[in-house]
């Protein structure tokens, strides 16, 4: 019986302390701190980003969501604010993962597949990846090929993705590839070009 008095007794002064914190304007502090948390964390992106890119130009429908490390190269993940679409872009350093040769030739399929195992061992798994067209686009102010893919997906709230991949070399010499991926039936090319066509080589 002590126990359970007790039991209520403390639950009563969390109900009490969490009432007076709100009185004294302790949600406006905590929403005040969400934000500030939130811009600490996109300004930080934006400081790693300018390393892999200059992302200044872009359209205000673009967000730089976060700088990554995927699976050992530099990364950065943008998003389309509105249709929530993907644009990702990879450093590779000297040591390309995907070239425009690879983009190019009959068995970019099997690279891509090649690719993708590389996920395998993060948090998604991609699989069943098949190229459906190919193109040209704008990517640090050159023209260079692209495929599109569609693909399957793990442990997302959506079973296959559509995309583009795309290689360029930037003029310190390094392989940058590039991204752009949605839902299957959501993928905008538009979008992607919208995109590319803002983004400029690191000053």
């Amino acid at each position: 019986m002590f126990r359970l008095i007790k039991i209520i007794f403390n639950a009563c002064l969390i109900v009490l302390a969490i009432i007076g914190f709100n009185a004294i304007g302790g949600q406006k502090y905590v929403e005040a701190l969400k934000i500030n948390i939130g811009n600490f964390i996109q300004e930080h992106a934006m400081e790693s980003a300018k390393k892999i890119g200059n992302f200044s130009n872009l359209n205000e429908e673009f967000a730089i969501d976060n700088a990554v490390n995927l699976f050992g190269y530099k990364a950065i993940i943008a998003e389309h604010k509105a249709s929530g679409q993907k644009m990702v872009i990879i450093d590779s350093g000297k040591k390309p993962l995907l070239t425009q040769a690879d983009i190019k030739s009959d068995k970019i399929d099997t690279k891509l597949e090649d690719l993708a195992e590389k996920f395998k061992y993060q948090a998604i798994t991609i699989q069943d990846v098949k190229v459906t067209n190919r193109g040209t686009m704008n990517v640090y102010n050159k023209q260079v090929p692209y495929a599109k893919f569609e693909a399957k997906i793990t442990k997302m709230p959506f079973g296959e993705i559509a995309g583009v991949i795309s290689s360029v070399t930037t003029s310190d010499g390094k392989e940058k590839l590039a991204l752009s991926i949605s839902e299957k039936d959501k993928y905008s090319q538009l979008i992607t070009n919208e995109f590319y066509k803002g983004v400029k080589e690191a000053n």
